[in-house]
């Protein structure tokens, strides 16, 4: 079964990358919007002129982390990427990107 992903509005653009991640991560489009209304950390993304947002997932036994990247243009979101974070990254350092995310953006 093939899921077309969310929806592009007017507040929020959906990147084809992201649709990819979200099917790779499991991850749903209400549970992006809930990190971009109630992240529990922000850091500046990696690439240029991105902001990084954080909520945590998982249990007590195994933590977890998933994290949203997206660039603000005018009044709309653009959702560049999304991940699963095994355990829990160390505060105000660069934030830890898969290897495969890296190599995507520095080709677009």
């Amino acid at each position: 079964m093939f899921l077309k992903g969310p929806k592009n509005d007017k507040s929020i653009y959906w990147t084809e990358h992201l649709k990819i991640k979200m099917r790779q991560y499991g991850l749903s489009e209400s549970r992006l919007k809930r990190i971009l209304r109630a992240p529990h950390r922000r850091e500046k993304g990696i690439a240029p002129k991105t902001i990084a947002l954080m909520q945590r997932a998982g249990s007590k036994n195994q933590p977890a982390e998933i994290w949203l990247m997206y660039q603000q243009k005018g009044q709309r979101k653009k959702i560049i990427s999304a991940w699963r974070y095994p355990g829990i990254s160390p505060v105000g350092e660069p934030i830890p990107v898969p290897q495969d995310i890296i190599e995507e953006l520095k080709k677009n």
